[in-house]
């Protein structure tokens, strides 16, 4: 037999004859087989033999197979390892009775040796591949880790030079303009330094949120004072507003939802900062608030030339662009996970123009 099939199983049955048919079968076949007579003993000897499937009988005096199969699927350190049920029993009820349990299978009695073996196989084949996919798992979950902390470590340290180079281009724009004859060249690089130096910056800010949005597990959710919050974007983003000459449209009202104020603010940001780069010349746009059953959508209608609603500006690194102008394609991504973890939805609607939205729980 292949060695890849090779395993310890247990026997738990109370008939000797049993017993020495399987025990005789399946050590002929490579296994080291071990057996117990009762419930009692079985459930002893899988705590400290682990094996690698137990064939458990159904009537047995005392703790009868159902208990035992109960006791050990509660058991943290041995309810992963598979149980196929013997029995003679041909009623469907004791069947589905044992997978409701957890049994990964059953034979029936008298035994046919060639199913038992391809059953056992079976289920030792899908619980390895179980066991390499755990193991698989943990390994990406500790790599996500380091990958995280490694882009949030070049982030900060990434953030405080590029700052540097976006200051001093300034500095060196003032002087350029102070100049009695600027060279029109110089001042045109040092304007497309300062440019890209931001857009730099933005980058790095948006790797920060995204790792500080995959980090936190808990925030404190709260009635959202959606005006406050608008106002804190258009002051963030007066700068924008006036060199797009941008109209920005409020209701009178908003209505009110659950969230985390903070996340909320980015969600503006990046949705009004789309808006004004993509609208139209000048951007109009236009926020707002509509109730959705027990959730409020919160959305932004621009004028520009509008979007496929199939688009899949939702995934990471999806670039959202316009003729010349184009993001870095993490905005929107982050965009979705938090809206993802306040437990409401992201979407892109096309009506007169282009409209992004999100939705929020109701208070």
């Amino acid at each position: 037999m292949n060695d890849s099939m090779q395993g310890t199983l247990l026997i738990v049955d109370d008939t000797p004859a049993n017993v020495s048919v399987l025990y005789d079968f399946l050590t002929a076949n490579d296994f080291k087989v071990l057996v117990a007579q009762d419930g009692k003993r079985a459930i002893q000897k899988v705590k400290y033999a682990q094996p690698d499937l137990v064939l458990l009988d159904i009537m047995m005096p005392g703790i009868d197979g159902f208990e035992t199969c109960k006791i050990l699927k509660a058991d943290e350190n041995t309810k992963e390892i598979p149980i196929i049920f013997m029995t003679a029993l041909a009623d469907t009820l004791d069947k589905v009775k044992g997978f409701k349990l957890g049994a990964a299978d059953y034979i029936t009695k008298p035994f046919q040796h060639e199913e038992v073996l391809a059953r056992v196989n079976t289920q030792l084949k899908f619980s390895n591949l179980k066991k390499q996919l755990q193991t698989r798992t943990i390994e990406l979950e500790k790599s996500n880790l380091e990958l995280d902390a490694f882009a949030r470590s070049v982030a900060h340290d990434l953030k405080n030079p590029v700052n540097a180079i976006v200051g001093y281009s300034e500095i060196l724009t003032e002087d350029c303009s102070v100049n009695s004859r600027p060279d029109e060249e110089i001042i045109d690089t040092v304007h497309m330094v300062n440019k890209a130096g931001k857009k730099m910056i933005n980058i790095i800010e948006s790797l920060l949120l995204l790792a500080g949005v995959n980090k936190q597990t808990n925030v404190p959710i709260k009635p959202l004072n959606m005006q406050d919050i608008v106002d804190q974007v258009t002051q963030r983003l007066s700068y924008m507003i006036k060199e797009y000459q941008a109209d920005i449209v409020l209701p009178d009202n908003w209505l009110v939802a659950k969230g985390y104020a903070p996340w909320i603010e980015e969600i503006w940001v990046n949705y009004m900062t789309n808006g004004m780069k993509y609208g139209g010349k000048p951007p109009r746009l236009e926020l707002g608030s509509t109730q959705e059953d027990d959730m409020i959508r919160f959305w932004i209608l621009d004028n520009g030339e509008g979007i496929s609603e199939d688009a899949e500006l939702f995934t990471p690194f999806t670039r959202l662009h316009t003729g010349d102008l184009e993001g870095h394609g993490l905005g929107l991504s982050i965009v979705k996970q938090i809206i993802d973890k306040l437990g409401g939805k992201v979407g892109v609607e096309t009506r007169k123009g282009c409209g992004f939205y999100f939705t929020l729980p109701n208070i």
